[in-house]
């Protein structure tokens, strides 16, 4: 990777090797028909883990996974009966997968894809993006978590040389969905706006959820705006804070706007609104 572009993203710090039980997992895992392979997800990808934090590992398929198989394998790790769902039994973009409960500590299972990740991948590329509804994901899965996970993790089993290549190319923030994510900021000003028609009439439960997304895509044009992926909502005002040109206070802020639900409210949301786009050049 040329680390001179401007669209370089950096590679995040590299994780402490993993437990034997989690190595052998991986390796398990890639040789179920259709797995192709496997990738560490979350704090403990990036370092940035407790001693209980759970154990995410991405399962890379395509095709249609043996879900018999997986279930087998799950069992035989966990030493009780483990129920795996199948691609689209956890939502349309949340694939399924599995639970686990290994030496006390949780180990989840994400099912993804990878044909429909490299279409994402491609439609990022040329700045196109989907938000789509998803189980635990109250303000939309943003498509682009889709290559971010990628970027983001790390490769444990990779036996067909397929997801490795992949990550080096995610590494690159696409200057063309950096540009549209920037320009969805519009849509926090129109949700604002909504707000404000509510709030004098105490219709608390439009005006945060109007206050709500406009946040959310705030800290997805924060992040586009440095190349950073935004994967979700966890964590997203925090992290959007932390980045260089963020209005000041501006997690305390974004929570004093949350918590009033008034008009006092909405006119916060709004200067930071105006703030986070005239920091994203616009």
């Amino acid at each position: 990777m040329n680390t001179s572009d401007p669209r370089a993203v950096s590679a995040p710090a590299p994780a402490p090797v993993p437990p034997a039980r989690i190595a052998a997992m991986a390796s398990g895992l890639a040789a179920v028909p259709g797995v192709r392979a496997v990738a560490l997800g979350g704090s403990r990808a990036r370092g940035a883990h407790r001693p209980d934090s759970d154990w995410d590992l991405g399962v890379y398929y395509r095709g249609a996974p043996d879900t018999a198989a997986l279930a087998a394998l799950a069992s035989g790790f966990q030493g009780s009966p483990v129920e795996v769902a199948g691609p689209g039994g956890w939502g349309p973009w949340v694939d399924g997968g599995a639970w686990l409960r290994v030496d006390g500590v949780q180990v989840d299972w994400i099912l993804r894809d990878l044909d429909r990740v490299e279409a994402v991948w491609a439609d990022c590329r040329e700045g196109r993006y989907e938000v789509g509804v998803q189980p635990g994901h109250p303000l939309g899965f943003w498509s682009p978590a889709y290559p971010g996970e990628v970027a983001l993790g790390r490769v444990l089993a990779d036996p067909h040389g397929e997801l490795t290549p992949l990550r080096e190319e995610t590494l690159r923030y696409p200057e063309p969905l950096r540009t549209a994510l920037v320009a969805a900021a519009w849509e926090a000003d129109f949700s604002v706006a909504a707000a404000r028609k509510s709030a004098p009439g105490g219709d608390a439960l439009h005006v945060s959820l109007c206050l709500s997304r406009a946040f959310g895509i705030l800290a997805q044009s924060l992040h586009a705006h440095h190349r950073v992926w935004c994967l979700n909502e966890k964590g997203a005002t925090a992290a959007a804070a932390a980045l260089p040109d963020a209005p000041a206070r501006y997690a305390e802020r974004v929570g004093e706007a949350l918590r009033g639900l008034d008009p006092a409210a909405v006119e916060l949301a709004a200067e930071l609104v105006g703030e986070v786009r005239a920091a994203c050049g616009g």
